[in-house]
């Protein structure tokens, strides 16, 4: 919940590939006070069967800059284990990549102001990925 002093933040993932939510993946949640301050690391969380983060931790009084680190590596090397289980064990593995994962993280960073919301959803597929600000 934010205040008149603190902005908020919320996420969610998509994975546009399978048609629905990303769940199980770890993000982590990072904010500065002015586009020279260091980093400062806040918690994480990871998602959950709906896609979304409910944990995110609250941002600090003076928050300018938020970094979301998303580690989706995990994510599709899990379901690329899944879909190989049920297909039949001498089928050709196909990746146009010839890595397992194209994107092992993706990390997003924004400008806050005090006192707004930011929804921040991320649109996921194996190749690629987009972000925008949500509500």
């Amino acid at each position: 919940m934010s205040t008149d002093t603190t902005a908020s933040v919320s996420t969610h993932i998509l994975d546009t590939s399978a048609g629905r939510p990303a769940g199980g993946v770890a993000v982590h949640l990072s904010a500065r006070a002015g586009r020279d301050a260091d980093w400062r690391a806040l918690g994480g969380s990871a998602t959950g069967a709906d896609g979304r983060c409910k944990d995110l931790p609250a941002l600090p009084e003076g928050t300018t800059h938020v970094r979301l680190d998303f580690a989706v590596e995990p994510y599709f090397e899990e379901k690329d284990a899944k879909q190989r289980a049920e297909t039949q064990q001498d089928a050709p593995a196909h990746r146009d990549s010839g890595a397992g994962v194209f994107f092992p993280e993706v990390t997003v960073t924004f400008a806050v102001v005090p006192g707004e919301h930011y929804h921040v959803p991320l649109l996921l597929n194996p190749f690629g990925y987009s972000v925008y600000r949500g509500s």
